[in-house]
């Protein structure tokens, strides 16, 4: 039997654990994250593998012959993140006390010391197998040389390799050359994507051959190939592994790399300073043992079950027998397998249940593959289990239980006791990273599940899930659930160690109920009444075309970049405020502004930019979205997407209607009512009063205590005039200041906005500051302990990370530090909405009102109202909505009501 070699691309690895890992960090508050991911890919690849030669390969710090062939070489890529960065030397010390040989040479590449070790390999008749997660690679792979991703599971072989990227891997470096690697900055040929890169190798062989054959390749691609020409013999240059490396130490055997015994004193050492308990425990033998100091290092990545018991259910007699196993759970992670990505129209195709890790069915009810496998009615199974589905007091968990809730009312039921949410751990837990299942099981679980695109392909051959075969869908199924429930034993007592955290969890379990109301109650549109608006925008549009013609001097499509930048910076000499990345000048929105100030033509594109979303997004789209069984529109509402705990709404958005323009407005009005009149109840200066509770500044508490107008009392103390003295003016200048402080606006951004010098600005900053004390020092301490944290909290023990602070400078940590001034404010406005509509809600079901809440929009409530309860719906909306927390400045809701949402505002 071949002997076999183990080569792991150490510096792929160490971005890809820093990436997929939880922000772990020990007691001395040190990121560990990355550290902890490699330490564990390591560990399981000598199990898997049982290598008789090894050896974990990293970058040598400096330059490369690469970066001597092109300057540019990696240019795009940001420096490595501080918290990566410190942990580079442990991951190295981790590495050798493994065992594990450690490689770096100057000058050249993990990946040209992986080639020449692997050339060495083939010559000695051993086989080699490479970790890593680079494509790059894929060139080296042959009837000896395989590659393994340990992240995703994947292997690549030759056939693999042809199945992944449609070439063999001798064609990778001559396809890479024509698609390019954006990674590292190599360019390609303009417009050729993967397909057309295997195409041409298919059709000519090689590059070389293409070449000779260039002129015979047709339209904008053929053109881009011959413009490319000139830069191949450097791209390959490039893209080639190295494999003849002079490898320091090493002789040209590869007895230099056989393993060697772990150190253990050094592991042990390392695991106490780390915080890694269970592997402390493991390799101390000490059962009880804890690393010093131990009080805020995270748990480790939870072992996967031994086995897996995943059974496909395909008569009564096991649906009864699964039946009186949930019943009997405490706990039962529940997931559905549909035929849409729309939770409106989405229909079942499969149910799959798990009960405790490792164990999980599949129940299949809609499938109509290939395979034909006889399944249960689907109405028999809703019936056999709707008494546990619709019982409040059996206690379910769900992965984004909203989706699921809409599928299962799609079919008649109305599903009942949604405790637990693992999308919703997660993200009260890290509100800055992705909350998908896959990401989780990888990130938490350190597993790689199969995915969605594995089982359904993607693109335009993409299949729907009730084409896939009945068993392959079952593992799949079956996995979901068992890894929502392993989820939830990983994450639950996370959230359930800290109360703040712990309450807004709760928080967002119940809103998550409540959006699926809203959702499933959609709101009521003239759609009439868009036709005509749409009617009248297009004519508008059509004026300011040949308004742009008249200032341009000629005709030119006002929609083309490469158009408007010739008319604006060569035939009107514009001056040019900033270029693109291909060198190009920009007009983008942020250019056009600065240049409205000085010039009509820009001030004009950005009138017809606004007027042209509005019309295709708005008054164009709307009229298409009424789904035809409900008559009404139903928006999305993603509720674990932004970090501060905002809700974000679409297909269609109706948070980013213009308001600030008479047809955005207008817009607005086509939001009717179906039962009577609209009623909106929107908090008052919602963030203002935040940050008067949050900087216990007596002026600015007192000024919310009595009433005031906040922005003429604002004036007054900053112009040291009296309120009945206050200018317009000098109330607009408040205005900006006060908003523009929450969002932690510097005396450039006041200046820019006001339109005034930065000094005036500054000054007019100061006289804030001293003023509103209490402000100045909330900002400072927030900074100050962002920093320290790496996140900041609303009132109520929102978590809000912001990990551009820890890492960025310069222009990257002003920002940051404003994002952490705002979050808190912004967070817990959030916060008092979702506490609002929760409840409203529950009031409008315990009253048994006919009542519907149609739409949550920032600080509003929006809902349609029969004429019978507009009166009371209209008395008890700010009561309800001002009661749901107390802050030491007074809540206010401002109430109307009208025919549509415009009126009502």
């Amino acid at each position: 039997m071949k002997k076999t070699l183990l080569l792991v691309d150490g510096s792929s690895y160490l971005y890809r654990a820093y990436h997929a890992m939880p922000d772990l960090r020990n007691a001395k508050g040190e990121p560990t994250g990355a550290l902890y991911g490699v330490i564990s890919m390591l560990r399981r690849l000598l199990v898997d593998y049982k290598a008789d030669y090894a050896a974990c390969v990293f970058d040598a710090r400096g330059k490369t012959f690469r970066d001597d062939i092109y300057p540019l070489y990696k240019g795009n890529r940001p420096s490595m993140p501080d918290e990566l960065s410190a942990q580079i030397e442990p991951i190295h010390r981790a590495v050798t006390a493994l065992g594990w040989p450690v490689l770096a040479v100057p000058g050249v590449e993990a990946d040209d010391i992986i080639g020449t070790l692997a050339c060495r390999a083939t010559l000695e008749d051993v086989r080699t197998v490479i970790s890593t997660g680079d494509k790059d690679l894929a060139q080296l792979v042959n009837e000896h040389v395989e590659l393994v991703n340990t992240m995703s599971g994947e292997r690549q072989d030759i056939a693999g390799v042809m199945k992944k990227f449609g070439v063999s891997p001798a064609q990778i470096v001559d396809f890479l050359m024509l698609t390019g690697d954006s990674v590292d900055n190599i360019p390609g040929v303009p417009k050729v994507g993967p397909k057309t890169a295997a195409k041409w190798l298919a059709e000519f062989g090689s590059v070389d051959a293409l070449v000779q054959n260039a002129d015979a390749i047709k339209g904008v691609a053929g053109q881009n190939l011959r413009a490319a020409l000139g830069d191949f013999p450097m791209t390959r240059q490039l893209l080639t592994v190295k494999t003849d490396c002079e490898i320091p130490d090493l002789a040209q055997g590869l007895a230099g790399l056989t393993p060697r015994a772990q150190d253990l004193d050094a592991l042990i050492q390392l695991y106490d300073e780390y915080g890694f308990r269970t592997w402390l425990r493991e390799l101390s033998g000490d059962s009880e043992r804890v690393p010093a100091q131990d009080s805020r290092v995270p748990e480790e990545v939870p072992a996967a079950p031994a086995t897996t018991d995943y059974e496909t259910i395909l008569d009564a007699e096991a649906l009864g027998r699964w039946l009186t196993l949930v019943q009997g759970a405490e706990l039962v992670a529940l997931d559905t397998e549909t035929t849409s990505l729309d939770p409106m129209v989405a229909r079942l195709v499969g149910l799959s249940l798990s009960v405790q890790p490792g164990v999980a069915c599949y129940i299949p009810v809609g499938h109509r593959g290939p395979d034909r496998v006889e399944q249960l009615p689907k109405q028999q199974v809703l019936d056999t289990l709707r008494p546990w589905l619709e019982n409040a007091g059996a206690a379910k968990l769900l992965h984004n239980a909203k989706y699921d809730a809409h599928v299962l009312l799609n079919e008649g039921v109305a599903l009942a006791g949604i405790t637990e949410d693992t999308m919703l751990q997660a993200y009260v837990l890290e509100s800055h990273r992705r909350v998908n299942m896959q990401e989780l099981a990888e990130r938490w679980l350190g597993r790689t599940g199969t995915t969605y695109e594995d089982l359904c392909g993607k693109g335009a051959k993409q299949i729907c899930f009730d084409e896939v075969d009945v068993q392959t869908a079952s593992f799949y199924a079956c996995e979901d659930a068992d890894f929502t429930l392993q989820l939830h034993q990983t994450l639950r007592p996370k959230v359930a160690t800290d109360p703040g955290l712990d309450a807004i969890y709760q928080l967002e379990v119940k809103v998550s109920a409540v959006l699926t109301t809203i959702e499933r109650n959609g709101v009521a549109i003239d759609a009439a009444l868009l036709a005509r608006q749409s009617h009248e925008l297009g004519q508008q549009l059509l004026a300011l075309e040949e308004q742009a013609y008249a200032l341009a001097g000629q005709p030119f499509n006002l929609n083309s970049p490469k158009q408007l930048g010739e008319v604006l910076f060569q035939r009107m000499e514009l001056p040019v405020v900033r270029k693109t990345a291909s060198g190009a000048p920009s007009t983008d929105e942020d250019v056009l502004t600065k240049l409205a100030r000085d010039y009509p033509l820009p001030a004009l594109l950005l009138e017809y930019r606004g007027m042209a979303k509005l019309k295709s997004t708005y008054t164009d789209k709307l009229p298409r979205m009424i789904n035809p069984s409900t008559g009404r529109v139903h928006t999305r509402y993603a509720q674990a997407a932004v970090i501060t705990g905002r809700l974000a709404s679409s297909d269609p958005n109706l948070q980013n209607i213009p308001v600030r323009t008479a047809e955005g407005r207008r817009v607005r009005a086509a939001f009717v009512s179906s039962l009577g009149k609209v009623v909106s109840a929107d908090y008052s200066q919602i963030e203002l009063r935040v940050m008067a509770h949050v900087s216990d500044d007596e002026n600015l508490c007192r000024a919310f205590e009595q009433g005031d107008d906040i922005h003429r009392a604002t004036a007054a103390e900053v112009f040291g005039v009296a309120p009945g003295d206050v200018s317009s003016e000098q109330r607009r200048a408040a205005k900006a200041i006060n908003f523009g402080l929450i969002y932690g606006m510097g005396e450039f951004g006041l200046a820019s906005n006001l339109g005034i010098t930065r000094d005036a600005a500054r000054a007019y900053i100061d006289r804030y500051f001293t003023r509103y004390p209490g402000v100045a020092a909330y900002m400072e301490q927030t900074k100050r302990m962002a920093r320290e944290l790496g996140y900041v909290e609303t009132v109520f023990g929102r978590r809000l990370w912001l990990p551009e602070l820890r890492g960025a400078k310069g222009p990257r940590q002003a920002a940051a530090e404003r994002a952490a001034i705002n979050a808190p404010m912004q967070g817990t406005a959030a916060d008092l909405i979702k506490m609002a509509m929760v409840a409203v809600q529950d009031w409008i079901h315990a009253e048994k009102l006919q009542t519907l809440l149609v739409m949550q929009v920032h600080d509003e409530l929006v809902l349609d109202v029969p004429m019978q309860e507009v009166d009371l719906v209209a008395s008890r909306l700010p009561d309800l909505m001002c009661n749901v927390a107390k802050l030491v400045v007074p809540l206010v809701a401002e109430v109307g009501q009208g025919p549509n949402w415009e009126q009502a505002h």
